[in-house]
């Protein structure tokens, strides 16, 4: 039985999108019910920075179409401030977020992002703090040392650890971002704050989890868009649900990125449906689209 492919952006909340994805009178209100009918899961990066109050959870869930998953990223206060010790109120505020959004049947993996300095050094705290996530919940960890990725006793034991626990390791390709100099601002500021880290193909859960880095012009991304889309069909294939992240220097471009990948995947697995219209589209074309298209 072929998974299910869960594909979005890393966000919901962009102006640029008017006239895109969205209808060109769009409300703010209206943006996230608008992008659950284009896309079925996103990044919950706010709550990296904030939590939502246990309200506009609830106003979430009740705002996107059946089927959608959001994959909240974990707090910053828990895997950058704490480094994972002492954490209990903030992860039991987390934990609050995700029940609600798991009650609504629209709660994807949540994703622990740990900072670049967080060596194996610390492999006791990461296990102990792994292991005692809720088990019902799904999960997924990113790592960003390159001790991680030895090839070797650090990565095999990390790789096992997360099998063992049925937690997604987080796959983040920056290589499209970083295969050319920056060709404008947003990918001068890009090239900044992303880090390039070893792509591995490496599936530890149910729920392979892609973030994948481009660029603002699309056609620059093709290669990749080319690499990847023959292994994530090939995870459809074989009964796995993965969440593929699009991201763009310039978050007005994520979406056309998606499609595009999308379009890919379907290239090798002709039974993968064909995507959703963009409400935008079903009100008619737009300057912005032709220009894009």
């Amino acid at each position: 039985m072929v998974g299910k492919l869960f594909i979005g952006c890393p966000v919901w909340a962009c102006e640029a999108w008017k006239g895109l994805l969205f209808t060109s009178v769009a409300t703010r209100s209206q943006w996230l019910p608008q992008y659950s009918t284009a896309f079925n899961t996103v990044e919950g990066n706010s709550s990296f920075y904030a939590l939502p109050s246990l309200e506009t959870a609830l106003r979430w869930r009740e705002s996107v179409q059946p089927g959608f998953r959001f994959a909240l990223k974990m707090p910053r206060a828990i895997s950058h401030e704490c480094r994972l010790l002492g954490a209990t109120a903030d992860l039991q505020a987390f934990l609050a977020v995700a029940e609600v959004l798991h009650a609504g049947h629209c709660l994807g993996p949540s994703f622990l992002q740990m900072p670049p300095d967080y060596s194996p050094r610390n492999r006791p705290d990461l296990e102990s703090f792994l292991r005692d996530l809720p088990k019902h919940l799904p999960w997924a960890v990113e790592v960003r040392h390159p001790s991680w990725f030895d090839a070797s006793a650090h990565e095999k034991w990390l790789d096992e650890l997360l099998r063992e626990l049925n937690i997604d390791k987080v796959i983040f390709d920056s290589r499209p971002l970083y295969s050319k100099p920056p060709g404008d601002d947003s990918e001068k500021a890009a090239q900044v704050r992303k880090p390039q880290t070893p792509v591995r193909q490496t599936v530890t859960g149910r729920h392979p989890f892609l973030r994948l880095i481009g660029r603002t012009q699309i056609e620059e991304v093709q290669p990749w868009i080319h690499q990847w889309a023959p292994v994530i069909a090939q995870w459809l294939a074989n009964g796995l649900e993965p969440f593929v992240f699009t991201h763009a220097p310039d978050d007005r471009y994520a979406p056309p990125f998606a499609r595009q990948l999308y379009a890919a995947i379907g290239e090798h697995l002709p039974q993968l449906a064909p995507p959703p219209l963009w409400p935008a589209e079903k009100s008619g074309p737009s300057e912005i689209q032709l220009t894009l298209f």
